[in-house]
Formats: structure tokens, sequence, C-alpha cells
């Protein structure tokens, strides 16, 4: 039997999609719907979130959204979500691309940049010292900013709460800090719009879901499916 070419028997690279924006902006509802359209075609998908999306990281996100870290400071709460995020990394996402499966992620870099770095005012530079050593270099290729008035996406994560159900430590916010989150996301986008896709969340979910794939069919490589 010949012996096997070790190039060409590797998986093709994966494909890292995150996606962003406010609170009840629909980040996980238009990920599951990415998601399931990848599947059809064939794709594997390993749907994740921010913070989060591996044991270790898990833990740390429920004491971040319980507020138990707030007290000490923005770079407290951005070394906490650093520490999650290179579990996160190391333990789930780069396994899977280099597996040549996709990821799709609910929150990733962008919301460092935008509830630590913009409105908790630490330095651009420290920040992304920070972001350099928990993300190693890899970045995605596509991210969804989900554009929502802050009005109304505080009062759909209101509606999806449970009886008894806290508000978690960002929810909580005040209105003037969730306009100025809204604007920050809105920046970044500007700034790198050959990553960014800025999306109206006030649409249907369906609408969205279908704005949203428009926008990857014509950005990222999917395979050829041949008509029945």
């Amino acid at each position: 039997m010949a012996e096997q070419d070790p190039k060409a028997a590797a998986p093709a690279p994966g494909h890292f999609i995150t996606l962003e924006g406010g609170e009840g902006a629909g980040k996980s509802t238009l990920a599951k719907a990415l998601a399931s359209r990848l599947e059809a075609l064939g794709l594997v998908v390993e749907l994740t979130r921010e913070p989060g999306g591996s044991p270790k990281a898990e833990r740390i996100r429920n004491s971040l959204l319980a507020g138990k870290i707030k007290p000490y400071g923005a770079f407290a709460e951005a070394l906490m979500f650093s520490a999650a995020r290179i579990d996160h990394v190391d333990s789930r996402i780069r396994p899977a691309l280099e597996r040549g499966d996709w990821v799709i992620c609910d929150r990733f870099i962008d919301s460092t940049r935008v509830y630590q770095g913009t409105l908790g005012e630490i330095a651009a530079g420290k920040l992304a010292a920070l972001e350099a050593v928990a993300i190693a270099g890899l970045m995605p290729e596509l991210t969804f900013v989900l554009d929502l008035a802050p009005e109304t996406g505080l009062a759909r994560a209101a509606r999806r709460r449970q009886p008894g159900e806290e508000v978690d430590r960002f929810e909580g916010e005040t209105l003037a800090f969730h306009r100025r989150l809204r604007q920050a996301y809105l920046d970044i986008a500007a700034a790198e719009p050959a990553r960014c896709v800025v999306l109206d969340a006030s649409q249907t979910p369906e609408q969205l879901a279908e704005q949203a794939w428009t926008a990857l069919v014509s950005r990222l490589p999917l395979p050829q499916i041949a008509p029945a």
C-alpha cells in the first residue's frame, strides 16, 4: 500500500466566527441558527461562548457575572476574563480549528475591549498585552456586531430572565453605560471592516439569520453542494 501524503491527510484549517453586541441583541440565537446551516452542509461546528466555554472558564464566568470581581476594579475583571479565555482557547477553540472544524463563539476579544477597555478605561497598552497572552495570535476571521438600541436590548434581557433570577453584573449597569457600549462596538466595526460586519439586531431572528448568512457566504469558503 502506498504511503499516504501527510499533507493530503491533514484536515483543512477551520474557520473562526465571533458574535458581539450589547445585552439582549440575540447573539446566542443567531449563533445556533448559523451553526445549524453550516451543519446542514456537512460541516462540524463547535458552538461556544465567553466568558466560559470550558469547565474552568465556566467557573470564572459564574464569579464574573455574579459581580464578585467588580469591587476589585476593571483591571481585575480583565485579568479574570483573560484567565478564562486562555483556558477556553487552549482547551477548546484552538483544537477545534486544528481539526478543521468551524467555531462560532458568542463574545470574544471585542467584549473585553469594550467592557473593560472603553467602559472600564483600562489603558489600551495594558489591554493589548493581556489580549496577546490570552489569544496568542488567534483572531476571528469574521465578527458579527449585532447593533440594537440598548433600551430594546435590556427589555429583551429582562423578559428572558427567569422568575427570581438576579440581574447579572453587566445588565445591571446604567442606560448611559449601555449607550456607550453600543457606540464602542460600532467604533470597533468601523476600524476593522475587513473582519467586522454590523447587523441590525432589531430584525426578526429569521431576518437577522438570513442577513448574517449572506455575509458569511460572501466572506468565508463553503463547500459546494451538488444539486440533487
